[in-house]
């Protein structure tokens, strides 16, 4: 199993920039399908960037399309999100997400077994 720790998060204001990375232990992220998912108080966990294992192929959630760019570097065995032109709406807790050779349903967070604690991300208004 693959530990992962976030850091990053932040309060920025409307329109900045934060960069979140996830770091890996245990395992190299190598076969890893890698994602970012969040979370806002009173809301349900949503899905909101995903890397796959065996390509620099990324897929976003439609809200964050064209401002947030997820990276992986598998040399360090890191993963980032970066994102930009901040929203209030993009206020939540952003956790980091493994799971090793996954191809297909990489939105489901059932699909993926190891999990970070998570960074808080504030924007405020």
């Amino acid at each position: 199993q693959v530990q992962l720790v976030e850091s990053g998060g932040g309060l920025v204001q409307a329109g900045g920039s934060l960069r979140l990375s996830c770091a890996a232990s245990g395992r190299t992220l190598s076969t890893y399908t890698m994602a970012w998912f969040r979370q806002a108080p009173g809301k349900e966990r949503e899905f909101v960037a995903a890397i796959l294992w065996n390509g620099p192929i990324a897929y976003y959630a439609d809200s964050v399309q064209g401002r947030f760019t997820i990276s992986r570097d598998n040399a360090k065995n890191t993963v980032s999100l970066r994102m930009n032109s901040l929203k209030p709406e993009d206020t939540a807790v952003y956790c980091c997400a493994a799971a090793m050779f996954l191809r297909s349903d990489y939105r489901l967070s059932k699909k993926y077994r190891s999990w970070g604690q998570g960074t808080q991300v504030t924007v405020s208004s």
